[in-house]
């Protein structure tokens, strides 16, 4: 009876190791890390045998100690504002393919919109050694990361600059797009205009409201203190600033909305009224296309994409001075925002 050749297997509970592999693919152990490293010099014949012993160990590289030698871990950090907010999902995606291509860990957490968790979540990611880090900022003052970035983190912004920093960043036209919003409601007739946004201390919420009154400006109108409502985006307080807005012997006959969460909250106040009401909102909304708003869209997808090269640029060496980025929007008109006054 022909004998059955025993392979040594590792120790339950033990990762197979490549030592392991070269035991039982009968090879020695330079062998098997030119194949599992892609390198030439071994036979097609011995990458068969190491490749099945691969597959029978359910052996897997230990990246971590290969990059770590490098002195990289191949990881880089995002930190979001709302992990939930739809923006960031396209964003995120973005980075997380270009760090892909790049053969890096994308590490996704969320500030809440709170600068001190912000700050515990990104010094957390930097005593975890990533890499580089894509940070939308919750608060103001970012001095907590000069160290890191001398120490050589990549540290790019995106969406609000820095705070108190230089640093590169990545952010939409929020003072063009609203701008271009406003005149678009003015052009169709409306000269009674509210506009709805974010906390005050926030760098796109006030970008925003700099365009709307430009663009009123420009019109010769004079914005009532009645007709600009700034604070959380809770749908209640929106919902409140909405119907004061449309109440008194002069109301407003069009809405600027903020951003997205500002829209979809005007969107149900406005919904059933006897008379209609403009509106144009700043940035896109799921099914805004079916229900009829115009919007101002900011390429969410493009903005991560285009933080994320530059990170990885500078991981790569570029050594230059801190630079700004700022990517267009587009109105997209469909029907909401050319509601004529009645």
């Amino acid at each position: 009876m022909a004998e059955t050749t025993r392979h040594p297997e590792p120790r339950y509970g033990n990762r197979p190791t490549m030592k392991d592999v070269a035991a039982r693919a009968g090879v020695g152990l330079k062998t098997v890390s030119r194949v599992v490293n892609s390198e030439p010099g071994v036979t097609p014949d011995t990458v068969r045998r190491v490749q099945e012993a691969i597959d029978a160990l359910g052996f897997r590289r230990n990246d971590s100690a290969r990059v770590l030698r490098k002195g990289r871990t191949a990881s880089i950090g995002l930190v979001l504002e709302d992990l939930a907010d739809p923006f960031y999902g396209p964003l995120s995606r973005a980075v997380e393919e270009v760090a892909r291509a790049h053969g890096a860990l994308l590490i996704n957490g969320s500030s809440a919109e709170d600068p001190e968790r912000e700050q515990e979540l990104v010094l957390a990611l930097c005593a975890r050694r990533v890499d580089g880090l894509i940070v939308i900022p919750a608060g103001d003052d970012h001095r907590y990361l000069e160290q890191e970035i001398r120490a050589g983190i990549a540290t790019v912004f995106v969406d609000r600059p820095a705070g108190r920093i230089d640093a590169d960043m990545v952010l939409s036209d929020s003072f063009g797009g609203s701008r271009q919003g406003v005149a678009h409601l003015i052009a169709h007739g409306h000269h009674r205009i509210g506009f709805i946004g974010d906390q005050p201390r926030i760098h796109t919420a006030t970008e925003r409201l700099r365009g709307y009154h430009t663009a009123m400006t420009d019109a010769g109108i004079a914005v009532q203190d009645s007709w600009v409502s700034l604070g959380s985006t809770e749908p209640d307080r929106v919902r409140r600033a909405v119907e004061t807005m449309l109440s008194g012997p002069e109301p407003v006959t069009a809405l600027f909305a903020g951003n997205n969460r500002v829209t979809v909250t005007a969107v149900r106040a406005l919904a059933g009224r006897e008379r209609p009401v403009a509106l144009v909102g700043f940035d896109d909304i799921e099914l805004a296309d079916l229900l009829g708003i115009t919007v101002i869209s900011q390429d969410a997808a493009a903005v991560g994409r285009t933080a994320a090269e530059h990170l990885f640029r500078r991981l790569d060496g570029a050594d230059h001075a801190p630079v700004r980025v700022e990517l267009p929007t587009k109105l997209i008109p469909r029907g909401s925002g050319e509601l004529r006054p009645s």
